[in-house]
């Protein structure tokens, strides 16, 4: 009898334990979006995506000066010069390609640098209203990561963020 009431109260417990295990979940992006400081890291981002365009642009035109001039003499060049502009334009074109790549790396750098303190300051606030809240965890629902939750379990802590973060 006693290994009855053992083997029915250790199987029971589970379902207890979890009958009492909250958890909470937000939208990470739009939490990010609703932070003042977003505005700014978006004007940052746009400022050094603007810088580079620029100088993509100028070496796009610089290329193409180049290459129209080459286009006009080819017929006329001798050719060790026709081969020596072909090697100088191919050289323009992969420089531009490197630099566009190198571009798009140092973009998404500066992004995730850029963000970082903002995602660090979410965090700790998350933290915060885990604990007030008894959470067990907090989900992030972007990226369809979490497509049900059942409310009896689980609570929608977006708004709720967003008023803390208007508060900071």
């Amino acid at each position: 009898m006693k290994k009855l009431a053992l083997f029915f109260f250790i199987s029971i417990l589970p379902l207890t334990l979890s009958a009492q295990m909250r958890f909470g979940y937000l939208s990470y992006g739009e939490a990010i979006k609703a932070m003042p400081e977003n505005e700014t890291v978006k004007k940052n981002i746009a400022y050094l995506h603007e810088q580079y365009d620029e100088e993509t642009k100028r070496a796009e035109e610089d290329f193409n000066q180049k290459y129209e001039l080459f286009l006009e003499g080819q017929t006329t060049f001798a050719p060790v010069i026709l081969k020596k502009r072909q090697a100088e334009l191919q050289d323009l074109l992969n420089r531009s390609i490197a630099f566009k790549k190198e571009a798009d790396r140092l973009l998404k750098q500066a992004e995730e640098e850029l963000y970082a303190p903002l995602k660090t300051k979410l965090d700790s606030l998350l933290r915060q209203i885990g604990y007030e809240k008894g959470y067990a965890f907090i989900l992030n629902t972007d990226n369809d990561g979490l497509p049900f939750a059942n409310p009896a379990f689980g609570e929608d802590i977006t708004e709720l963020v967003k008023e803390a973060l208007k508060k900071e």
